[in-house]
């Protein structure tokens, strides 16, 4: 069957779906967002899903991706019975306050909302959507900027749950929040979370967010989710990845920044099998910083594509893209970024780079990194480079008595230092060092306990060499 006709197939049965079990998987929400859902549904039903056609998505084919048989069941939810089970061990967190969702709803039990002394608020969109009304529907869909987005669209249109953050005016919030969105099912899931991020004037925030599965089935999730920050506000996000190569994330993130705020995103992407993240900054204020970094690891039959669109809309704002890649085997990255500098953006800063290690001449890697300027007092600049390990480096290392093997590994974890040691939170910079030493030298397997804890703290992973002597 060509990719066309699964497409067509698969969003029918999600269009069939979603007229009978509207009643269901909508209960709770607010008459904002069941307008909003069957608005969307409208969308979908005009684009479809994404395909080839598309110049944004030439490179990524979802043909085999839609046509898995997935469990599209709108009716059922999570029972809470067995919330206890999905957890075979406990999570090593990165001293955070952690919070979880599993196969799309939040299972925090009846306490759905915590809200901090200090004001802020954590728990479930849906949840938040119904106490919170004012503030929701002030910031929710508002920064999408593509909604013609079939994935979008079929997001708005279905979401389960997310999770919601709201941080007021003037508030350092002291405690770092991670959230983990598990995937755990003997059935193949099809996921759409929505997740809200909202940081009043001069309010701070450091967020984890990791992908994980237990059960090893074929799972999709797509994922959208929007940030503001408000006056003098400051985000540090942190995304980890580690799915199963049955695993398919599809997400799209969307940060408004308005004057003298600084969001800093750091992404690490250890396994998945077809994983496409795309993130949207708008810089709308005078004195906003975006630094948006990323590194990802692919092997066997791995596909990633990270999609880094950096909209400068006023003067004086400064950006900083950097993502970095090892391909092996047979896996595949692509790499496309975009800079908009608008007319009146001026004394703009802005610089992206994407570097790439091939180590067999089976990967493929695309790297397409893309300036758009219309403004004339500006610094920008980009740059994109594929190669191999140095030679001269390897013989350099093999002299002074360390094997091949370990050579490569010193070699690589140089390479992929920059990225890793920009992350500010010391315990979650130490635990995705581990995490990538493992990953590069094979001896990680997606989600062997789950990827926020795989490096027992009692048995701390050793090299066979002494590094600080080298």
């Amino acid at each position: 069957m060509k990719q066309k006709e699964i497409a067509v197939e698969l969003k029918n049965e999600l269009l069939n779906q979603f007229e009978q079990h509207f009643d269901t998987f909508a209960n709770g929400d607010s008459d904002y967002v069941k307008n909003r859902r069957r608005k969307a549904l409208d969308i979908f039903k005009e684009t479809g899903f994404p395909s080839r056609n598309l110049e944004s998505w030439r490179k990524t084919d979802l043909s085999k991706v839609l046509a898995k048989d997935y469990g599209l069941d709108l009716g059922r939810k999570l029972e809470d019975s067995n919330l206890r089970d999905f957890f075979s061990c406990e999570i090593n967190q990165f001293d955070t306050d952690l919070y979880t969702q599993v196969n799309g709803w939040w299972i925090e039990g009846n306490d759905l909302l915590k809200v901090y002394d200090n004001g802020t608020i954590v728990g479930s969109l849906k949840a938040a959507m119904n106490k919170y009304p004012e503030l929701f529907e002030k910031h929710y869909g508002k920064y999408v900027s593509n909604e013609k987005n079939g994935l979008i669209a079929l997001n708005s249109a279905f979401f389960s749950d997310g999770y919601f953050i709201y941080v007021p005016d003037g508030v350092e919030q002291d405690r770092t929040l991670q959230m983990v969105n598990i995937i755990n099912s003997k059935q193949h899931e099809f996921v759409n979370t929505r997740n809200l991020v909202i940081l009043g004037k001069n309010a701070h925030l450091s967020l984890v967010h990791c992908d994980d599965s237990i059960e090893f089935k074929n799972s999709l999730i797509n994922s959208v989710t929007e940030m503001f920050l408000d006056q003098g506000a400051n985000l540090d996000y942190y995304k980890l990845q580690n799915k199963d190569e049955d695993a398919v994330i599809l997400t799209n993130t969307f940060v408004h920044q308005e004057a003298d705020t600084n969001f800093t995103s750091n992404t690490t992407i250890l396994n998945g099998g077809l994983v496409r993240n795309d993130t949207n900054v708008l810089l709308n204020g005078r004195g906003g910083n975006a630094d948006v970094m990323g590194l990802y690891l692919v092997d066997g039959h791995q596909f990633v594509d990270n999609h880094v669109y950096i909209d400068h809309a006023v003067s004086n704002c400064t950006s900083n893209t950097t993502f970095k890649g090892i391909a092996d085997d047979f896996a595949r990255s692509v790499f496309n970024g975009h800079v908009l500098v608008r007319q009146d953006a001026q004394q703009t800063l802005a610089f992206q780079n994407n570097h790439n290690i091939q180590l067999t001449n089976t990967t493929k890697i695309d790297a397409h990194p893309f300036l758009e300027i219309y403004a004339d007092d500006v610094k920008c600049s980009h740059g994109a480079t594929v190669g191999q390990l140095d030679q001269e480096a390897m013989f350099y290392l093999m002299q002074r008595g360390i094997c091949e093997r370990n050579a490569k590994m010193l070699l690589m974890l140089a390479f992929v230092g920059e990225v890793v040691n920009k992350i500010k939170l010391p315990s979650l910079r130490e635990y995705s060092h581990d995490l990538v030493t493992r990953r590069l030298k094979g001896e990680l397997s997606a989600c062997d306990q789950c990827s926020i804890q795989c490096a027992d703290p009692d048995k701390p992973l050793v090299f066979e060499i002494d590094m600080s002597k080298v």
